[in-house]
């Protein structure tokens, strides 16, 4: 199956079910096959109003659901991606990264800014899935270490989202050692008593699971969120065990203490508003 990519809004429909309209103005919903207008699905943060199916978004639709509108300034965008490594595979790496940034117009799979959420100034990362499945390199590390720097230094909350495949394979331990550097940069926020929120989306996994997405001080997930570290297959196969239905869900995660919370992409901003009310007295 191909797949037709809208660049500008960052919504991801199959060939196949593109409803038959110019420009792409209208997308089917793949849960429950209504057709929408792309300015419908806009107003509603791309969420489908009959179903309230989450449509996968990039970094570009979160700062625009997020941020007030021209309030905020990208970060850190001249850190880029190189081959350490020399790695090759079906291709070379190099090859990978500069077809990535063509296709999505991005540097990197996370964008890191600052700028105003309510009446609040606020850090964010937030990572693009369509970058190499959002999978974390040492520029990735690098970029969202700085933005917790910066939060440091100016004592400003932290929101992180969260949307991968894990460790990007083609960097080796160069890859891995993001999730150590990630994680004690958290540690160092937390002693400045600022408030640190995670933010995991469909799918969060493997290292970005296993470092800086679950430290926050509060974890909200999306709506049927796939999170998780590895796939359902290998820890089968791993444990020998059958696995509950959904375990890996977000509503199975919420159940069992993993997550504090479940918010509707169309209630985010708001809830983030009231809990930085509540953490920032």
């Amino acid at each position: 199956m191909t797949w037709y990519l809208r660049k500008e809004e960052g919504i991801r429909t199959a060939t196949s079910e593109k409803i038959g309209a110019p420009d792409g103005l209208w997308v089917k919903c793949p849960s429950c096959g209504k057709p929408l207008h792309i300015k419908e699905l806009m107003q509603s943060h791309y969420v489908c109003p009959h179903c309230g199916y989450h449509f996968p978004i990039g970094s570009k639709e979160y700062f625009r659901i997020l941020f007030e509108e021209g309030s905020y300034e990208l970060l850190f965008e001249d850190i880029l991606p190189v081959d350490a490594l020399g790695f090759v595979d079906s291709r070379p790496y190099t090859q990978r990264l500069a077809e990535a940034q063509k296709k999505t117009s991005l540097t990197e799979a996370v964008r890191c800014a600052v700028g105003r959420i309510g009446s609040y100034t606020v850090a964010v990362a937030v990572m693009d899935f369509g970058f190499i499945g959002g999978s974390m390199g040492s520029v990735v590390g690098e970029r969202i270490a700085r933005t917790i720097q910066h939060a440091i230094a100016h004592k400003l909350p932290l929101l992180i989202v969260s949307r991968s495949g894990g460790a990007r394979m083609m960097e080796g331990s160069l890859s891995l050692m993001q999730m150590a550097k990630t994680a004690a940069w958290i540690a160092r926020y937390n002693k400045i008593g600022m408030p640190y929120i995670s933010l995991l989306t469909d799918p969060t996994m493997g290292g970005v699971t296993a470092s800086f997405a679950m430290l926050g001080d509060i974890n909200i997930a999306e709506p049927k969120a796939l999170i998780g570290f590895a796939g359902p297959r290998v820890i089968r196969e791993a444990t020998g065990k059958d696995l509950p239905q959904g375990f890996q869900e977000a509503e199975f995660q919420l159940e069992h203490g993993f997550v504090d919370m479940i918010v509707d992409r169309r209630e985010l901003k708001g809830t983030l508003l009231r809990l930085w009310s509540m953490l920032l007295k």
